[in-house]
């Protein structure tokens, strides 16, 4: 995006889904609004005209579009554009691995061969490819999502995988970060045109 700064990052998040796997930690939607309002207001005051937020946890994009129009609310003219398309980033992660390796099908959404081969390329000494496996298979859809928040992710993969961890690669991790980073900053560039700053 160019002359960009990176804030801190907002590192709670809505994890609900998540809580029957030991050591979860989670926020209520309401406080991950507060969070996140309190971050982008106080961007605005200190002069910031366009603010972009990117979640890269699954289960704070549906919170953060439920949001966003407030968040514009509260800080106008300043303009505040969220990425809130958690399949176009599954769909893209599918697309780039079968590209790299032939397995778009490994691609699931959630510590599946995109996620570990990320964190592969970021933390290598942080994954244990000897444990990695097969989870839920199924295709990620508002269907699956939906019963995912609703029923919690043991209901659907006893190992929280959504895909399949193995073939994860360094290089996959870095293929898919470019070209996630690409597609966000795309994104965004298209949303500052469509409104601009002070407008």
């Amino acid at each position: 995006l160019g002359h960009t700064l990176v804030a801190p990052t907002i590192r709670i998040g809505c994890s609900d889904h998540h809580m029957e796997f030991a050591g979860t930690i989670t926020v209520r939607r309401e406080t991950f609004e507060a969070v996140v309002t309190d971050y982008v207001t106080s961007l605005a005051r200190h002069g910031f005209e366009r603010i972009f937020l990117l979640p890269t946890h699954g289960g704070n994009f549906g919170p953060l579009a439920a949001m966003e129009d407030g968040l514009r609310r509260a800080v106008a003219p300043t303009l505040v554009a969220a990425y809130t398309d958690v399949f176009a980033v599954v769909e893209l992660w599918r697309r780039e691995t079968e590209v790299e390796l032939g397995l778009g099908a490994s691609v699931g959404g959630h510590a599946d061969i995109a996620e570990t081969s990320i964190m592969r390329h970021l933390r290598e000494n942080l994954v244990r490819m000897d444990l990695a496996e097969k989870g839920f298979m199924g295709a990620m859809s508002e269907e699956v999502v939906a019963r995912l928040m609703r029923e919690g992710m043991r209901s659907m993969s006893s190992n929280g995988i959504f895909g399949d961890a193995r073939g994860a690669t360094p290089a996959l991790g870095q293929r898919l970060l470019n070209a996630f980073a690409d597609h966000a900053a795309d994104v965004f560039r298209r949303a500052a045109a469509d409104q601009p700053a002070g407008k």
